[in-house]
């Protein structure tokens, strides 16, 4: 396995490159800017994998992929903003946030070998990932929900949700007003539904959107405890993989 890191500073790319070999790989090379990116790839067969970070000292990584087509896959290693974070797990391997943690970097190597060491590569279509930043496709969300109560059908906006939770294997709809209401979907599919500019996944069992946030507590192991207005029946905590995210979010 070929693999090469391109990154803005030389002491992190080192560091990245003892943490892959420690994992038994070997970084073939390491490359710091888009110029020298240009004629490395110029002159070399492409590797398997890149560990690439987005800001390189003479411009952004982008530019090498507008003048020569990759055929390798990629995880991303940077701290850019929410949307772009999403983009790129869409559209590569993974991202690891700096600074990269051990066994995240573990589980990213882990998927390239099981999604792409076995079956050729395709090209990554770095362009349309560019235009998605500057330019992302606008993407309906949902906006209200039909509730089922007996007979009869109740329509409830999305700007009357406090939080979604679910419980005893059901998904529910908490309301501003202090109501629940049982739902159809799981969280996995309300996630795919809603604006992630409004809402976010603290933990496997709740949802909430950011206008309905009370407060915000520091709680044990690192994690963070959110106060909601109505919701009192559980701690609503984020759990303490997704903080980093959650407190991108909340920027």
């Amino acid at each position: 396995m070929r693999i090469i890191i391109i990154e803005d500073e030389k002491p992190a790319a080192r560091l990245l490159q003892r943490k892959v070999e420690k994992l038994g790989l070997q970084v073939e090379t390491m490359l710091h800017s888009v110029e020298e990116a240009l004629q490395w790839f110029n002159s070399n067969q492409h590797p398997d994998l890149i560990f690439l970070d987005i800001q390189l000292s003479d411009g952004l990584s982008f530019e090498i992929f507008e003048k020569i087509e990759i055929k390798s896959a990629v995880i991303f290693t940077t701290a850019f903003d929410e949307y772009a974070l999403r983009a790129f797990k869409l559209n590569s391997i993974d991202y690891l946030l700096k600074p990269i943690d051990e066994e995240e970097l573990d589980i990213a190597i882990s998927k390239f070998k099981n999604q792409f060491q076995k079956s050729s590569i395709s090209s990554l279509d770095f362009e349309a990932i560019k235009r998605m930043l500057v330019n992302p496709t606008e993407k309906t969300y949902k906006q209200r929900f039909t509730i089922k109560i007996g007979e009869h059908l109740k329509m409830i906006s999305i700007d009357e949700v406090e939080c979604f939770y679910s419980e005893n294997k059901g998904t529910y709809l908490h309301t501003v007003d202090n109501r629940d209401y049982l739902l159809d979907n799981t969280l996995e599919q309300l996630e795919s539904e809603l604006n992630p500019k409004d809402f976010f996944r603290v933990s496997r069992k709740f949802i909430i959107p950011l206008k309905t946030i009370k407060d915000i507590v520091v709680y044990s192991n690192s994690r963070l405890k959110v106060i909601l207005p109505t919701y009192k029946a559980d701690e609503v905590i984020v759990s303490r993989e997704r903080v980093n995210d959650f407190k991108i979010w909340l920027e």
